[in-house]
């Protein structure tokens, strides 16, 4: 469920960035801002609209001039509609002084009016950043999300099957710990996924017969990373006498798995006593980084090979 966003959440999460300070109207509980559509941003929040209504309206000193421009009748239409349309919050920017009038309006109609010293495009531009990360399509995968050689890769498998031991290794092999047991993926563009762990989380990973273990204490802040692009998962898979002719040799065991509609790599490794998952892992995120370059070495075996034929002939 969406986490109902109200305008004091509205001040707590862009107090840091535009110092937001409510400075009238009270907050009307049956108008939250939470079944909206993210992917229309327009309709979240501009300049002051009145034709296609923001659900955050942000009035500049050129609205400002404009309102009061107006003749009283036609001023009070237009403010009416404003404060009566779905609009859940007013922002005034460049510390303008609230018009008696505007002031008047929110009071009667329950619309919280707020003010901050940037201006109106810095205003649209952060707020509209933060209300498309609060809002977007969110996934929750079983898994521990990692970042290796500066790449965002998602180890999953089966539960027993090392997930948590890897991770543990790689940690300790310089890497970094983003998510245990349950990263959550959020879209953030057509193609990108931006993976961090839920807050209550952070830091921690549980693994078998050492319990939950703080990663940060024991390792070190660089042992953590808030979040990643989403770019490989690494899929363990227990080898055994049914599967182990699955594998193709020459490019490795590779498909592609949809989150959110967008298609990300997977690369399946087989887990077998005494293989080092560590290495395995990092020569893995190496390859992925080489195909998405372009290079493929079984590409180049292939030519190698053909050429040798041909050679021979």
């Amino acid at each position: 469920m969406k986490e109902i966003l109200s305008a004091q959440a509205i001040i707590v999460n862009l107090a840091s960035k535009i110092k937001l300070k409510w400075v009238a109207g009270d907050e009307d509980p049956k108008r939250p801002l939470h079944e909206v559509d993210v992917n229309d941003h327009a309709t979240l929040i501009g300049h002051l609209n009145l034709i296609h209504n923001n659900i955050i309206q942000v009035i500049g000193k050129t609205e400002c001039d404009y309102l009061e421009s107006l003749d009283e009748d036609f001023r009070n239409s237009m403010l009416t509609q404003l404060f009566t349309n779905k609009t859940v919050a007013i922002i005034l920017s460049e510390n303008l002084p609230v018009p008696d009038t505007l002031c008047d309006y929110a009071n009667k109609y329950n619309v919280p009016v707020l003010s901050c010293k940037a201006d109106s495009n810095d205003v649209i531009d952060t707020a509209r950043y933060y209300l498309h990360k609060l809002y977007s399509h969110k996934e929750i995968i079983h898994g521990v999300f990692m970042e290796v050689l500066g790449t965002g890769a998602l180890i999953t498998g089966e539960s027993r099957v090392g997930k948590s031991e890897l991770a543990l290794e790689l940690i300790s092999r310089g890497h970094r710990l983003i998510a245990d047991d349950a990263p959550e993926f959020t879209q953030i563009g057509p193609d990108k996924l931006d993976g961090r762990s839920p807050s209550l989380l952070q830091g921690f990973m549980e693994v078998r017969g050492l319990g939950v273990l703080n990663i940060r204490e024991m390792y070190g802040d660089n042992a953590i990373k808030i979040s990643k692009t989403l770019r490989l998962i690494i899929h363990m898979e227990k080898m055994n006498t049914k599967n182990q002719n699955d594998f193709d040799r020459l490019k490795g065991q590779t498909k592609v798995q949809q989150i959110l509609g967008v298609s990300i790599p997977v690369t399946m490794i087989p887990v077998a006593s005494g293989r080092s998952l560590g290495v395995i892992v990092e020569a893995a995120v190496r390859n992925y980084i080489l195909r998405h370059n372009g290079f493929d070495a079984s590409e180049q075996l292939i030519e190698r090979q053909q050429q040798a034929i041909k050679n021979n002939q």
